[in-house]
């Protein structure tokens, strides 16, 4: 058994590491607030333009824009994965490179391309040779959706250059505050199928200046915000995960401290036993 002062150290530095666990889970929580109002409020943004463009895509020529043309064959693929900079978030980070990677492998480790955002999936593929042709990091404090054009214009140019023939974006969507999902969603070439509350567009509707000019200004004006989407989606979720991590770690930094006070409670009474137990042996040996 540990002696006293190895007991009191031992419960001196799990305090100490609590402290720390509380106060990351209260920056998280702040954090995450500001996360998820700015994710819900770009939420009906996202899903307007999506429905407005269900309703017009299926109409128009797709071959007027290089966004809306599928591939024959998709002879190459680029990988958008959306990681955090930092741990300390439990599975977050884990969850969507383990996808990410099973993605990859299995559609051709030599036939993807990856786009990396977020120090943790770049140390991932970096170390296991993966072919990054892109990566982002260190902005995450900072995010904004100049970030989102920035990365959405570096993506589409990829593809209607050709250099790939399908992208897709893998990330962490928020559900909620104790669930976040790995969503593997493909981003180009837009597909789009109507949904059962799509509105039909009215025969009599009149477009101005026409429904193929509406959905050439509409397609990269979604595409820009798909992409503020996924970052905003990510970065709740990451927030999320880290501030329920932190309130784990502070749960069982409290149960450790418990346990450790016991075992010193019990080394303590079983000092002095024995040197009480010394004492009577003592005297009885005098007398």
């Amino acid at each position: 058994m540990a002696n006293l002062k190895d007991i009191r150290n031992r419960i001196k530095s799990v305090t100490s590491i609590q402290q720390v666990t509380k106060a990351m889970k209260m920056v998280a929580a702040a954090k995450m607030r500001r996360a998820q109002e700015n994710m819900e409020q770009a939420r009906p943004y996202t899903h307007r333009l999506s429905k407005m463009l269900d309703s017009l895509i299926l109409e128009v020529d797709r071959n007027m824009l290089p966004e809306l043309q599928a591939r024959e064959t998709v002879k190459r693929k680029l990988f958008v994965v959306v990681t955090a900079d930092r741990g300390m978030a439990a599975a977050f980070n884990t969850n969507v490179t383990k996808v990410a990677q099973k993605a990859i492998d299995e559609f051709g480790k030599d036939n993807a391309d990856l786009i990396c955002i977020g120090k943790k999936g770049i140390s991932f593929f970096k170390n296991r040779n993966y072919n990054i042709v892109t990566d982002y990091l260190g902005f995450w404090n900072g995010l904004n959706y100049q970030h989102a054009i920035d990365m959405g214009k570096n993506i589409i140019t990829r593809f209607v250059d050709g250099e790939v023939d399908q992208v897709q974006v893998i990330y962490n969507k928020f559900i909620n505050v104790g669930k976040q999902e790995v969503q593997n969603e493909t981003f180009l070439p837009l597909a789009y199928e109507p949904s059962e509350d799509a509105a039909p567009v009215a025969s009599d509707r009149i477009f101005e200046p026409s429904k193929d000019d509406v959905v050439k200004a509409l397609v990269p004006r979604y595409l820009n915000t798909k992409v503020w989407q996924y970052l905003l989606e990510s970065f709740a979720a990451e927030q999320a995960a880290r501030m329920v991590a932190m309130e784990n770690a502070t749960t069982n930094a409290q149960d450790m401290i418990k346990d450790l006070k016991l075992q010193f409670n019990k080394a303590r009474q079983t000092a002095i036993t024995t040197e009480m137990l010394e004492i009577v042996s003592g005297a009885e040996a005098l007398s």
